[in-house]
């Protein structure tokens, strides 16, 4: 039987936060790869990797019809489905479509809401929900189940790494300062008192929140979404058959003040298209001190 496939995106997590988290359950699954997303936000990024094609490598004096084709080659061993070939794919070049002719179960879980059930990207899954919060990688892992009979494809976008990387959860570190314009910001405001604007406690204006230690800040709280999400990583990990794949990457980066930006999608910067990439199988369980 084909094995299980785990296909994890971190939304929003550039390259940088994940390579100075301390995660070591993503250690496990192997050395975190440096790539690029083809997209600078969600929706695009995700429906490429529904297509069966992952963030990129970016060799030289290639051509790159070459690297579309080792990268669908590279399903074959994932899965331990050595026919497996690009022809497979064809003609809807659904990844999950072309997992359903090796008779897998397609599952879905998503955290933004571009990604939601209505949208093109539920296309040949056979449960696909929005979770009801954007932070619940935690509820993902609980409802997550696999089938001794039946191979499996579970695909998980998490909302942690992304604005406002969680500084709306009281649970989570506060950072002085960010909590109150993250929480304006997420609430479609405009990042405190605008200009002419009686400014409110914990709020910042426009100068205030593209400063640099306020940048760094959001940098660093990205990269603690990353270490809290690796708990529950393992968490999956322990719950997942032995024979599963696992793979993790950003879909796309974020801009924490490099060049005047911040945030993704409209940006064209190297920060934005640089993502963690990191696959291999299931790492065996730890063994407990008795």
């Amino acid at each position: 039987m084909p094995r299980n496939l785990i296909l994890i995106t971190y939304d929003s997590c550039r390259l940088d936060s994940a390579l100075a988290a301390k995660a070591p359950n993503l250690a496990r699954l192997g050395q975190i790869e440096a790539r690029y997303s083809y997209a600078s936000w969600t929706a695009p990024s995700h429906y490429t990797f529904m297509m069966g094609l992952v963030p990129h490598v970016s060799p030289t004096h290639v051509y790159a019809s070459e690297v579309y084709k080792e990268d669908f080659h590279k399903w074959g061993e994932r899965l331990d489905i050595p026919e497996l070939k690009f022809e497979t794919f064809l003609p809807q070049l659904s990844l999950p479509g072309m997992l359903k002719q090796y008779g897998y179960r397609t599952v879905g879980r998503v955290s933004m809401p571009v990604l939601n059930p209505y949208t093109v990207i539920n296309n040949a899954f056979d449960d696909y929900k929005l979770m009801d919060n954007h932070n619940d990688f935690k509820g993902m892992v609980a409802e997550a189940s696999f089938s001794r009979d039946q191979p499996s494809f579970h695909f998980f976008n998490l909302g942690e790494t992304h604005y406002p990387y969680m500084l709306d959860d009281p649970s989570l570190p506060h950072i002085s300062g960010l909590h109150g314009v993250a929480k304006t910001l997420s609430k479609g405001g405009d990042a405190g008192g605008a200009i002419g604007h009686q400014q409110k406690e914990g709020e910042m204006d426009i100068e205030e929140f593209f400063a640099d230690e306020v940048m760094k800040g959001l940098h660093q709280q990205q990269i603690a979404c990353v270490e809290y999400l690796d708990e529950l990583l393992g968490a999956l990990m322990d719950k997942a058959p032995s024979d599963t794949w696992f793979m993790v990457m950003g879909d796309h980066g974020e801009a924490f003040g490099e060049g005047g930006y911040f945030g993704h999608g409209p940006v064209m910067h190297e920060k934005v298209f640089q993502v963690p990439f990191v696959e291999g199988p299931r790492p065996r369980r730890k063994a407990r001190l008795i």
